[in-house]
């Protein structure tokens, strides 16, 4: 079994996920059941699934929560360029949080490509 608050990528989306709620608690009211409710649920899903593939008992396994991981990053960035679009936040903080998605992404993807080296 891994100890999945060793893994940078989790220590990187568990900080990103605190990061999110902090800032969506300024999103308009109206949002709560919406966006506010929808990026928080996708972002915490990326550090939450690193977690249960640590707890996997093969390489494979803890490979298919980090393919589920990666889904949730991407629907993070997606739901950032929507909330930028809307002007919920400001150009500056949003493409600072799209680079971090993105670098969350990438260390993801270079983690699974070491679990699936023969």
């Amino acid at each position: 079994m891994r100890d999945f608050k060793k893994y940078d990528i989790w220590q990187l989306s568990h900080s990103f996920t605190l990061e999110i709620y902090k800032i969506t608690s300024t999103f308009p009211k109206e949002e709560i059941y919406g966006l506010t409710s929808q990026i928080r649920r996708a972002s915490s899903s990326i550090p939450t699934n690193i977690s249960e593939g640590c707890g996997r008992n093969s390489d494979k396994e803890f490979n298919q929560f980090l393919n589920i991981a990666l889904g949730s990053a991407n629907e993070t960035e997606y739901l950032l360029i929507l909330i930028k679009d809307l002007q919920y936040l400001n150009n500056e903080v949003a493409e600072n949080l799209i680079e971090k998605i993105n670098n969350i992404k990438s260390k993801i993807y270079k983690l699974k490509q070491v679990l699936i080296k023969p």
